[in-house]
């Protein structure tokens, strides 16, 4: 199981760093990627789910852990 490597948060909002590897021309390759959730209640199940729909209200929030991913990416190399 790939673990992450950073994690933001603002409220619902999650940006995750991931660390991948590939094989490309016989060599290992890293590289990251972001993913971008938002974590709610089911009001049915009472259960936490989470989405990567984002409502109008969440776009500021996303901005901002985006950055942070950002950020982390661009000083930790």
């Amino acid at each position: 199981m790939t673990m992450p490597k950073q994690k933001f948060k603002a409220g619902a909002i999650a940006a995750t760093v991931w660390g991948n590897e590939t094989l490309k021309e016989g060599e290992v390759v890293t590289y990251s990627t972001v993913s971008l959730d938002r974590s709610y209640k089911d009001k049915k199940t009472g259960e936490w789910k989470q989405t990567n729909s984002l409502r109008v209200s969440d776009i500021p929030r996303a901005t901002l852990v985006l950055n942070k991913a950002y950020e982390y990416l661009v000083l930790n190399g």
